[in-house]
């Protein structure tokens, strides 16, 4: 059911899909030992007219205008629509994690699911839509990298790239709170809103990357700069919210590492 709903053209009605099935979990039959063959094409679908486009092409803008800050959650959107294909292909995509696994990634689904109709609804508040604006694939880029490694997986999608979001929130509000209009405003509680359940995504990230390195006998805080030179992934920006990465369970080690190389 969650590798069905990767392929919904909608966006609404996958976004509601996937709350719904969380929501309905406990009337399912999970079988964990099912592998499943990947299906064709490999990848999610996308919006009807959304035009993706390598991340140097995406433009960027200013909030200090309604266009700019339109183009600002636009980003977001597209990020949180993303955000609910990962947590879909890591339900799917790995057999034999303990069902506690899975239940934590299908929350993940629904609660981004609810983040992007929230933006969304926003955006549209503001005289625009989903897909008014290219869009990138970053996110799922790193998701295909990894569709052979759960450990990297776990490693390097929910605690590197959806960890960036931790620290680039409350620079994105600060800069909201000097516009201060009212759909800045509005903007910047949804944001709160965002922030406060992201960490807890990072978090089952972060739990499940140390039980799988664990099992395996891995040094989790070891393995992980092999992990990010393996499959070149970025850096994070400073500066780090380092409170909201402690919250979501990041070792003083792992922070030293993230904000100077080693």
């Amino acid at each position: 059911m969650a590798r069905a709903l990767l392929h919904i053209e909608d966006a609404d009605a996958k976004a509601r899909l996937a709350q719904a099935l969380y929501e309905g979990r406990h009337q399912l039959t999970l079988d964990a030992d099912a592998t499943l063959a990947p299906p064709q094409p490999d990848t999610p679908t996308m919006p009807r007219g959304l035009q993706l486009a390598p991340h140097t092409e995406v433009a960027r803008r200013s909030p200090a205008t309604l266009h700019g800050r339109a183009v600002l959650v636009h980003a977001i959107v597209h990020i949180e629509y993303n955000a609910i294909h990962l947590a879909l292909d890591a339900v799917w995509r790995f057999a034999g994690m303990p069902q506690a696994y899975y239940e934590d990634w299908l929350r993940i689904a629904a609660e981004e699911g609810r983040h992007f109709q929230m933006l969304r609804a926003q955006l549209r508040a503001m005289g625009y839509d989903y897909g008014d604006f290219p869009a990138h694939q970053g996110l799922w880029t790193m998701c295909e990298k990894t569709s052979g490694d759960i450990v990297a997986r776990m490693a390097l999608v929910p605690r590197t790239l959806e960890a960036r979001g931790l620290d680039a929130t409350p620079l994105i509000q600060q800069k909201l709170a000097h516009v201060d209009t009212e759909d800045a405003r509005a903007i910047s509680a949804i944001l709160d809103v965002i922030l406060e359940e992201e960490v807890g995504h990072v978090a089952i990230g972060n739990h499940w990357y140390r039980w799988l390195c664990a099992q395996r006998g891995l040094d989790a805080e070891a393995l992980y700069p092999q992990l990010v030179a393996r499959y070149e992934a970025p850096r994070p920006k400073p500066p780090l919210n380092l409170a909201a990465r402690r919250q979501a369970g990041f070792s003083e080690a792992e922070l030293d590492y993230l904000e100077w190389g080693g």
